[in-house]
């Protein structure tokens, strides 16, 4: 089981985490919501919880709940920019469907 950042995502997550002066990593998870079912979700940790998973990936840790592992391993973190937009990117091979708006997906 293993979750990882690209170089980009790592940067980014490094400078965040440094500018914002606290925080011990990022934590990844996925919610239920939209027409395929489940979104990711992502949050900058001040603090791990007890029953977080916990994976050191390029120098970051990318903390994850037991119930989202199942829907994430193997996923990569990327950080890309697209013209004018820039953000993340869940490459997971455990994605079957997006919905159209790219809000939502499917395992």
């Amino acid at each position: 089981m293993a979750i990882t950042l690209t170089e980009a995502a790592a940067r980014h997550v490094s400078r965040y985490l440094t500018r914002r002066g606290k925080g011990v990593g990022v934590r990844l998870g996925v919610k239920t919501t939209g027409c395929s079912g489940l979104a990711y979700k992502l949050e900058y940790v001040d603090e791990a919880e007890p029953e977080d998973m916990v994976f050191d990936s390029q120098g970051v840790k990318v903390l994850i709940d037991p119930k989202s592992l199942a829907y994430l391993d193997g996923t990569e973190l990327d950080f890309v920019r697209e013209g004018l937009n820039e953000g993340f990117k869940f490459r997971n091979p455990n994605e079957r469907d997006r919905c159209g708006c790219g809000e939502s997906f499917r395992i």
